[in-house]
């Protein structure tokens, strides 16, 4: 898990944090900047007096705001808001500047957040390259920070004590206590991965007297955690449960909802190991649920097996569901695609050090271009793994939906073996739930008369598909109905209609699903 520092408040943003049509169709986008600006003074986000002036060209201006928004949705914790935001602003720098390594740095921390470790190493690569070449240690501190969380998060904990350990003598150039304390932390929690417990356990309270002096409060919290982390590796559980009860309060009164949810998991998987099997799934539903919320996968996955290893001795139908969305999140994190590319990329890393050392030996560039040809042969597998598994999932969805719009299209008068029995009373209780948004799993388990749990598993026995991606699969089916008979309903309505809160959650389904979206589907139908 990667510890963070920031805020998860569920609060509704301010309006020119939330509308670029606002900000893009205002004749004064200098003045809803500077707005911009103020609340991020105020919230404590930014300390200096930066204003645009009148005469400011545009595109600094568009680059500045798309730029703070993301950094403020990245406080909030909405990553996808805040990739958005960011992959805005990018395209707006010119030259490898110090503000365009900001911008690069926020792409690979909220990419990480998302897991995407690929595309994180990605943008974090390209932000070391502009700081080792600006020679601002501070900065070049921070992206090795940022680098080795990456690395932390996609398993990698070896990689990560490298970058920690390069990150910490950059740190201790320029004395930044800051940087150096967070830099601690990551070597604890790398340390912690590979096992050397005691040596993870003393990054942790070093990074605690360091953050104690500085007063951060925010970040005591978390060595605390790291400290906890430390401990369990050790077995010293009660011990470990102590410092997260400690940690928890703090996190709680901070607003770092995420490293809370972390430590939710931690305490819980600490009291498993003290037969505390009860009081465990309490912290694992409460981390489960903020995460999902959050989007956050990777240390969702943790909830998951925690809760499948919870409920285990007390209930094997809770047990049984838990473990199913175990193995769909760790299929959907660890795809093979991601593995090649994060293999690529760390040959990548490991090749920009060595060219370092041997700048003046040029004689021996037959070993890059060998590895350049390696890294190419990488790409190319990656691309063509990414699209297969692409071209897999839209098979597989498109036979699903042919069979349930096949079926519908029967009015349900006749009878066919290609749906059972229990597939058709799945598909009658989604098309009646639809127009009153009671349609999830839940609610079709409590209109079938089963728990949850049995409805999961019974679902599952009887046709080997999850319920899920079963009642998307209905919803596409009626999104093709209304999308053929309907060809002059609003695709907004579509969406309402096929129970989708927002048109851009129908368009990504639909595109996933068929490979367009349902604008141009239509266009095809002619």
């Amino acid at each position: 898990m990667i510890y963070v520092i920031s805020t998860y408040t569920g609060k509704t943003p301010a309006r020119h944090l939330t509308s670029p049509l606002r900000f893009e169709k205002s004749s004064d986008k200098v003045k809803i900047t500077n707005d911009l600006f103020d609340q991020l003074r105020e919230e404590g986000l930014i300390d200096d007096n930066t204003r645009f002036k009148p005469n400011t060209p545009i595109d600094s201006v568009r680059q500045q705001f798309y730029y703070w928004t993301g950094e403020w949705y990245c406080e909030q914790q909405n990553y996808q808001l805040s990739k958005d935001y960011g992959l805005k602003a990018l395209p707006l720098y010119k030259g490898a500047s110090i503000a365009k390594s900001d911008c690069l740095n926020l792409l690979g921390v909220v990419c990480v957040r998302m897991g995407d470790f690929a595309s994180g190493i990605t943008y974090t690569k390209q932000c070391l390259d502009i700081t080792r070449k600006s020679g601002n240690d501070k900065l070049i501190a921070a992206t090795y920070s940022t680098l080795a969380g990456t690395y932390i998060a996609a398993n990698d904990p070896e990689a990560a004590i490298k970058y920690t350990l390069e990150g910490l003598t950059y740190a201790d150039k320029v004395e930044d206590t800051t940087y150096k304390g967070i830099l601690m932390g990551m070597a604890s929690e790398a340390y912690n991965k590979t096992g050397n417990h005691a040596k993870a356990l003393e990054y942790a309270e070093e990074g605690y007297k360091v953050d104690s002096i500085g007063g951060r409060k925010k970040r005591m919290a978390i060595r605390l955690s790291q400290k906890a982390n430390a401990l369990i590796g050790l077995e010293r559980y009660a011990e470990a449960a102590a410092n997260f009860r400690q940690a928890i309060p703090i996190l709680k009164e901070v607003g770092n909802f995420h490293s809370l949810a972390i430590d939710y998991n931690q305490l819980g998987f600490a009291l498993l190991k003290m037969k505390r099997n009860s009081e465990a799934i309490n912290y694992f539903r409460e981390a489960d649920r903020l995460l999902d919320e959050m989007g956050d996968i990777y240390n969702q996955l943790h909830s998951k097996r925690g809760l499948y290893e919870s409920y285990w001795a007390v209930n094997q139908d809770s047990a049984y569901a838990a473990m199913t969305d175990f193995n769909r999140l760790k299929d959907s994190l660890y795809s093979q695609a991601s593995a090649d590319a994060l293999a690529r990329y760390k040959v990548e890393f490991d090749t920009d050090r060595l060219q370092e050392e041997m700048e003046h030996h040029k004689s021996r560039n037959i070993v890059w271009i060998s590895v350049g040809v390696v890294s190419l042969l990488f790409i190319i597998a990656v691309l063509i793994f990414h699209s297969w598994r692409e071209i897999q999932y839209r098979k597989e969805m498109q036979s699903l939906v042919a069979k349930i719009y096949e079926y519908q299209q029967q009015n349900r008068v006749e009878e066919t073996s290609e749906v059972t029995d229990l597939e058709r009373r799945v598909i009658e209780a989604v098309n009646e739930g639809m127009p009153s948004g009671k349609f999830s799993v839940a609610d079709i388990a409590l209109r079938l008369n089963m728990g949850e749990q049995t409805f999961r598993r019974r679902f599952v026995d009887a046709t080997g598909k999850l319920p899920k991606a079963f009642i998307t699969s209905i919803q596409m089916s009626k999104a093709v109905t209304l999308l053929k008979d309907c060809p002059d309903m609003p695709i907004a309505e579509v969406a309402r209609e096929c129970g989708f809160d927002e048109l851009s959650a129908l368009s990504r389904t639909f595109k996933k699903s068929f490979g367009c979206s349902p604008t141009e589907y239509r266009a095809k139908l002619g």
